[in-house]
């Protein structure tokens, strides 16, 4: 029975979550790990001999967060594990349902070695966008990534997941199919958009626009919304000159680099930032939005990044929350 599932404790706790970093641009830059299509579900391959060091990676971020006092948000590696994405990696079908849960279990042990009473640990199963998270290929209706995405929303039911992470979405169709298929599986969800340099999605509908026109199709059944695959500059402006839609984003997975989608995408090397100043940008953030309740990182982003998040938010208390959880 999902420990979490139907009283997620970031909705009323008292204390931020912290989550990982950048795992994909990690393993290749920081490990030398090369990960086929940059999907990180290929770690659970064959004989999947790089898990320890996938351990001590989530290890690290939790340590950080025990030692703050935050709570965690473990966020599985199914980013790209959807059909489509598996058989571009050349995985047998009959393998696809496996290595999905067996990212999951995974999750399932990290939690069970670490969390304690005063250190709640929140399982995420992640889905990422059947094409490319930064720009826009075979754009389907929101009814046909419905259909597509609940493949994986309906396996992760029946797992030991708290929650859906739904990341790097581009355009808002997609984004309601992945939500009703969410809400047809009884899965709490949380979708983030990514943004360009001007803060539009890639689509180039306004962030604020795609949030509501979100929520009236769906009834409001995201718990929440997020931000990744940006840095914060590309979003702040945005954020400031935002309405009510801005209360309904209240998590952040930012990029440590200024660069454009299009740039990053040519990048040779890794373009880590400055991890102080991008903990004092979050320390920032959520002093102007303090509903937000979860932070972690995106691409070029590692643990230095989120210990200078958990650093410069230490003084500002704990989130202020009025979220209620979705009927399911």
């Amino acid at each position: 029975m999902p420990k979490y599932r139907n009283a997620l404790p970031q909705l009323a706790a008292d204390k931020l979550f912290l989550t990982d970093g950048g795992l994909e641009t990690e393993f290749i830059f920081h490990h030398g790990i090369d990960l086929p299509l940059f999907a990180c579900i290929s770690l659970f391959f064959g004989e999947a001999e790089h898990l320890p060091i996938l351990y001590r990676y989530y290890e690290d971020y939790i340590t950080a967060a025990k030692s703050g006092g935050y709570g965690f948000v473990l966020v599985s590696a199914n980013w790209r594990a959807s059909p489509d994405w598996l058989r571009k990696l050349g995985l047998p079908e009959q393998e696809w349902v496996d290595v999905n849960r067996h990212a999951i279990t995974f999750l399932e042990e990290l939690r069970a070695a670490h969390e304690t009473p005063e250190f709640p640990m929140i399982i995420s199963s992640q889905i990422g966008p059947r094409g490319d998270g930064y720009s826009i290929e075979n754009k389907m209706t929101a009814d046909e990534a419905q259909d597509y995405h609940a493949w994986q929303t309906n396996l992760f039911a029946e797992t030991e997941a708290d929650m859906i992470d739904v990341l790097t979405i581009n355009y808002v169709e997609e984004a309601v199919g992945i939500a009703n298929a969410a809400k047809e599986s009884g899965m709490p969800v949380v979708i983030s958009f990514t943004v360009e340099t001007d803060g539009r999605l890639p689509s180039g509908q306004l962030l604020g626009e795609a949030i509501e026109e979100t929520d009236a199709v769906t009834g409001n059944y995201p718990i929440y919304y997020m931000l990744n695959c940006a840095h914060p500059d590309h979003f702040d402006s945005t954020l400031k000159e935002g309405g009510q839609w801005v209360s309904r984003i209240r998590a952040l997975r930012a990029n440590a680099s200024r660069l454009s989608h299009a740039e990053l995408d040519e990048a040779e090397t890794i373009d880590s930032g400055d991890p102080e100043e991008f903990g004092k940008q979050h320390a920032a953030l959520r002093e102007s939005y303090p509903g937000f309740v979860m932070f972690g990182g995106c691409c070029g982003t590692d643990s230095r990044h989120v210990k200078e998040i958990a650093r410069a938010c230490a003084t500002l208390g704990g989130a202020r929350t009025d979220l209620e959880l979705p009927n399911l």
